[in-house]
């Protein structure tokens, strides 16, 4: 790209540099490896996000459209009503930086590729209902009727063809404590946690659960083992930061009586 062309692509709008960049013909071909006859509609979403959201036009166009590529190499769509995936920015050192997530449907139809389920799916807890575990076997029942649109928590559920099931649940305290130590985001204005908690929140549960106990495709791991990984230096990132503001702790002095090595006590006043 020459400077002339350098500088015309910066006068543009954001919306239409992504769209220059898609048209870009090496762009073209990373999509219809990944994609082949659906690379057009995949191409017209990531405008379709783009455009709606102020937050990843914050973000430098190629990488939105590298982050939005591993979707596409999933077969997962980034329409965020869907629920299979997105495209979330991140602060990072003064700049937004897009970061490809699954969705919690997307964990539910990516586990369902292996062909070893019978039954996947997760849900949430109303106030009213409750849980009945059954610790023999690892699962657990639901049991009461919802008597508010109060939420409580979130469950996972899957059976294997085999017969074996298992069952997961995290009240919405929990879930909340997983993303405010996992979440680089979380409480944020562009965090799908503050406009999709539930469907952030069911996602938690799904992961949790097939991580552990789920039979997953190679693909599956790969991508499982990548936002793990993200989490942990999350974590360890909030953690430094918290040893970094907390205040320090004074001192505690110590007198001791130099002819019998007795503590000094200090005096109680009686009150007034």
């Amino acid at each position: 790209m020459t400077n002339i062309q350098k500088q015309e692509n910066r006068t543009l709008s954001p919306v239409n540099q992504m769209k220059n960049l898609l048209a870009n013909q090496g762009m073209q071909n990373l999509f219809a490896d990944a994609l082949k006859e659906n690379k057009d509609r995949f191409l017209a979403s990531i405008i379709d996000l783009y455009n709606g959201d102020s937050y990843l036009q914050g973000c430098n166009p190629k990488e939105v459209a590298m982050e939005a590529l591993k979707a596409a190499t999933l077969n997962l769509p980034i329409n965020k009503n869907l629920g299979y995936a997105y495209i979330v920015p991140y602060k990072n050192k003064g700049k937004l930086t897009p970061q490809f997530q699954i969705g919690y449907k997307g964990y539910i139809q990516m586990a369902q590729r292996s062909g070893q389920y019978k039954a996947l799916n997760a849900g949430i807890m109303y106030e009213g209902m409750e849980v009945k575990r059954d610790y023999l076997k690892g699962t657990f029942e639901i049991i009461g009727e919802p008597k508010s649109d109060k939420v409580i928590g979130y469950f996972a559920y899957f059976q294997l063809l085999n017969g074996y099931e298992k069952a997961v649940y995290m009240t919405k305290d929990e879930v909340i404590e997983h993303a405010k130590r996992y979440s680089q985001a979380y409480g944020s204005d562009y965090s799908p946690w503050k406009k999709q908690f539930d469907e952030m929140a069911q996602k938690t549960v799904i992961k949790r659960l097939l991580s552990k106990y789920g039979v997953l495709t190679t693909e599956f791991q790969d991508a499982i083992k990548e936002e793990e990984d993200r989490e942990v230096l999350r974590a360890t990132e909030n953690n430094a930061m918290l040893e970094m503001t907390a205040p320090e702790e004074e001192e505690e002095t110590i007198e001791v009586n130099p002819d019998t090595g007795e503590i000094i006590e200090e005096d109680i006043k009686a009150p007034f």
